[in-house]
């Protein structure tokens, strides 16, 4: 469908967009963690206000980074993810919730959709996977946190299905940006993740390979396989192949870091 390329701003980020979303003139983004304020082991462009980094230095990170995708830090609407499966939708009454205040995030709350002009939808990462989501034609956006407990609840899928309950979207219409997160290079699994897994999906061996008494799981294809069950054409889906553990001088990975790290942001606004 197309591509994943990174971008550099005047202003010293650099963040990535897919080419696909960027050709039909929605804003999105994915932030690096290239040209911010924040010290070790938060360096440089840590967004996430709940890691224990200095606050006003986040701030500071979410305002280049929204600057340079064209919208203003302070209308960002953000949650509070917990690893599940909820999606919210939002509207423009939801302008600048957890935009610099993590407590006044929307609670509880993995994925978010809005078919709102001038509504940015941001959500943070540190190797699960941002699922970015834009339906041309009935002009809707969402946006998902998929870590593997929200791969295997498939949030990513509930969240196409509530952007066709709620604004009348199709599957087959909408194109879907899988971000870098930890690849299936790196991210090693228990007999427990696995069990899960199989449980969820049928076709789970196209998912894993075995690595010794563990399981190496590939995220990414498990998010294409649950989007492509109701619809969505794989033509319509880019993944951007870029493993966060494999590259942390450019992203945060909460396992290659021992869990001491920042947090990219994944943006998205009609």
């Amino acid at each position: 469908m197309g591509d994943f390329v990174l971008k550099y701003d005047p202003n010293g980020v650099w963040y990535g967009i897919f080419t696909a979303f960027a050709d039909k003139g929605v804003t999105h983004g994915i932030s690096t963690r290239l040209g911010g304020h924040s010290d070790q082991p938060f360096a440089s462009l840590n967004l996430g206000l709940h890691t224990g980094d200095d606050a006003q230095a986040v701030w500071h990170n979410r305002q280049a980074f929204c600057q340079a995708l064209g919208f203003a830090a302070e209308n960002a609407v953000t949650a509070e993810q917990v690893h599940q499966d909820l999606v919210q939708l939002v509207t423009e009454k939801d302008i600048g919730r957890g935009a610099r205040r993590y407590e006044e995030a929307i609670k509880n709350t993995d994925a978010l959709i809005t078919n709102a002009k001038a509504v940015p939808l941001m959500l943070f990462f540190a190797d699960c996977v941002p699922v970015l989501i834009f339906d041309p034609v009935a002009r809707a956006v969402g946006i998902s946190h998929a870590g593997w407990k929200g791969t295997v609840a498939k949030i990513a899928q509930k969240t196409v299905l509530a952007m066709q309950d709620n604004y009348g979207s199709k599957p087959a219409d909408c194109l879907v940006g899988i971000g870098p997160s930890i690849g299936p290079c790196c991210y090693e699994v228990d007999e427990a993740v696995m069990s899960k897994l199989r449980d969820g999906f049928e076709q789970w061996e196209n998912l894993a390979t075995p690595c010794g008494e563990r399981w190496r799981l590939n995220l990414w294809e498990a998010n294409r396989q649950q989007l492509k069950e109701i619809g969505v054409m794989d033509s319509n889906i880019t993944i951007s192949g870029v493993c966060t553990a494999d590259n942390t001088q450019v992203f945060f990975s909460h396992r290659a870091e021992a869990g001491r790290t920042g947090r990219i942001g994944a943006a998205i606004m009609l």
